[in-house]
């Protein structure tokens, strides 16, 4: 009698053996409902054995084996299986998290007929001429055959869109599938947009969290039929299966968003450099800003390294000037400098963006008198004022009150914000310029992809005069009218505890700035700060990359930091502060004897160590070798695995951790 494996989404790192009659090879890969305790679920079939290590008497029989769409290939159960062990995830969570939530359930969408999806006529569209340096990568691009990974470094504005797009007609051509990934689930309308607009044959899917249900499951069938052509998506869209997958592009690929921060706790950017290995295809990494990591091994020779230094439509990159603040009484936060940049746009019809990574009205509401300060009382963090809607906001857990009408502790009523965010900038920026159109961007006033889509509609109709905007402005747009950025706030970036903060900050201002100036019209870049010599400020000044990139590499060659060391973090989390350390001390112990080649830290409180009322220890594991590194982690999750842990206590693994 046929047994199948079934990886089921528990957290339990191992596969559950039913019996199942009618079953064969071929459904390895499908999905399949069985009991389990009391209640139903639905796994996927990774094996099929003729016996099983459990006594015949103990096995169940599957509830059904669902036949109603291909089975999952061998290539995606791979990839799942490669995330498993990579990641320390079950695999029963991997197959289950990289399946549409419809699917998970053993659900399936009503399928469109190929008359229902296939692309009306249109006429060809216009393609631009490539500039010297576009066409040297598209030929390099084309001519890889096999797996090789290319970094394509090209300055804000260089055209590395034009170059993907030739690189994915000339899979087309071929009959092949081309993946697209982006950082961010705004972007991708935009792309669809224009990725349609130049195949305007092609039958096109998207894949982001932010789809409904049917919509995300009807995409991952087309795609793993092979009827889908082009997939674009986010961090998400690595997981699609694509039988004919003949190249991978990662644009922005420096962007933290495509790292996992919950569940499986993966990179889509290395599981699609992973991905490309295992289908021996081409792999293109874009950024005007590559993550160290990429830059290290596209300077050492690991990568391909393929350079756009010029803009394709704008005749010179924007001129980056540096405000010095150290004297100067600021108006709201404003310098006189960039007030008057202001003004000058204001009078010639042109578009400025004050940027400001910090959205609500002032990070703080405050009783100057007795001190009184907004804290979220299930995190440890301030609430955030939002005067709009006389709301204060946890940014982190979610958590919201009414603004009070006076001090909770000592009833005064005058109470005051500290700092500011994106709201109080609109609102002293109307009042200063009353006959602009100021227009806020951030996650409040863009919380639906519609309101989105009509904030880009009115800017890109010229419909406003002064954006401000958080780091969803900071990329993936193209606004002719946009001349000036204004970037404030940006200095505590330089003394963060993380030491990936400078990296960040540097192409989160190397990204805004590139908004100016993109078409016909002269761009400029003014960055107010009380640091003006600093280093970081200085190579953007310049539009140097390099330098800034190779002083970073060299102070982490010193300090022995990624990218020339592997790490992991171990993170729990409970109700009391000495319950999680308790357990990462027990972890840290059983981990000693097995620590060959490996250095474990002491546990430690997180920077935010309460959100939502539970309290977050951390202990990082250190290594020069990644084979090393992941033999420790293999063998140590056995033995945490075992340790007793008191009730509410949870742990995960995070490797390669972003944050600290």
């Amino acid at each position: 009698m046929n047994i199948v494996r079934v990886a089921l989404d528990l957290p339990l790192p191992r596969l559950f053996d039913y019996l199942a009659p009618d079953s064969d090879e071929s459904d390895i890969g499908r999905r399949v409902t069985v009991p389990f305790g009391t209640a139903s679920r639905t796994g996927v079939i990774v094996a099929v054995a003729a016996a099983s290590e459990q006594p015949h008497a103990k096995l169940k029989a599957v509830s059904a084996i669902l036949r109603d769409m291909p089975p999952l290939p061998a290539e995606w159960l791979a990839l799942c299986e490669f995330c498993a062990r990579y990641y320390q995830t079950p695999l029963g969570e991997v197959t289950s998290f990289a399946l549409p939530p419809m699917l998970r359930r053993g659900k399936l969408p009503r399928l469109k007929q190929p008359a229902e999806i296939a692309a009306s006529p249109a006429p060809t569209p216009e393609i631009p001429r490539l500039m010297a340096a576009q066409q040297s990568a598209v030929k390099t691009i084309l001519a890889a055959t096999s797996f090789q990974t290319m970094l394509l470094h090209g300055v804000t504005g260089s055209g590395k869109t034009e170059v993907y797009l030739r690189a994915i007609d000339a899979v087309l051509a071929r009959g092949g599938q081309a993946l697209m990934l982006v950082p961010e689930i705004a972007l991708t309308p935009q792309l669809e947009g224009r990725v349609a607009s130049r195949f305007p044959t092609a039958h096109i899917v998207c894949g982001n969290s932010g789809m409904a249900d049917a919509a995300r499951a009807r995409g991952f069938i087309e795609a793993l039929s092979g009827r889908a052509e082009i997939v674009l998506g986010t961090r998400l869209a690595v997981f699609m299966p694509m039988p004919r997958l003949q190249l991978i592009i990662v644009d922005e690929e420096h962007d933290a968003s495509f790292k996992q921060q919950e569940g499986l706790r993966y990179s889509a950017r290395d599981v699609a450099i992973w991905r490309a290995h295992q289908l021996n295809i081409p792999i293109v990494l874009g950024s005007a800003t590559p993550s160290l990591e990429t830059f290290h091994h596209a300077s050492t020779g690991r990568y391909a390294m393929l350079e756009l230094p010029e803009r394709a439509v704008a005749e010179a990159m924007p001129v980056v000037r540096i405000v010095d603040t150290r004297r100067e009484k600021l108006q709201e936060g404003l310098s006189a400098a960039l007030l008057a940049g202001l003004q000058q746009r204001l009078e010639r019809g042109e578009q400025s963006l004050v940027f400001l990574n910090r959205r609500g009205y002032a990070p703080v509401l405050a009783c100057p008198p007795c001190g009184w300060i907004s804290r979220c009382t299930r995190c440890a963090a301030n609430l955030v004022l939002h005067l709009a809607d006389q709301r204060l906001r946890c940014h982190h857990c979610g958590f919201e009150a009414r603004v009070p009408r006076a001090c909770p502790d000592c009833g005064n009523v005058d109470l005051l914000p500290f700092g500011r965010g994106t709201q109080r900038l609109e609102t002293m920026l109307a009042e200063r310029f009353p006959d602009a159109r100021v227009l806020r961007i951030d996650r409040d006033s863009a919380s639906t992809p519609k309101k989105w889509q009509a904030l880009l509609a009115a800017i890109h109709a010229g419909e406003a005069d002064i954006l401000v905007g958080t780091q969803m402005l900071a990329k993936g747009h193209d606004f002719p009218l946009l001349t000036l950025v204004g970037a404030v706030g940006a200095d505590a970036a330089l003394f963060a505890a993380d030491f990936r903060a400078p990296e960040r900050l540097f192409a989160q201002l190397m990204q805004v700035g590139g908004r100016s100036g993109r078409a016909a019209l002269p761009g400029e870049v003014l960055i107010q700060t009380e640091y003006p010599d600093h280093p970081l400020y200085q190579a953007l000044v310049d539009h140097d990359y390099l330098r800034f990139a190779r002083n970073q590499l060299d102070e982490r060659r010193i300090a022995g930091f990624p990218p020339f060391s592997f790490q992991a973090m171990l993170r729990a989390e409970a109700r009391d502060m000495a319950q999680s350390l308790a357990f990462l001390a027990a972890a840290r112990s059983v981990a000693e004897a097995l620590a060959d080649g490996v250095t474990l830290y002491d546990p430690i409180p997180m920077r935010l160590q309460r959100l939502m009322t539970l309290e977050r220890g951390q202990l990082l594991v250190e290594s020069g070798s990644r084979p090393a590194l992941q033999a420790f982690l293999a063998a140590w999750m056995e033995k945490l695995y075992a340790l007793k842990m008191p009730a509410g206590l949870r742990w995960h693994l995070d490797v390669d951790p972003l944050e600290f």
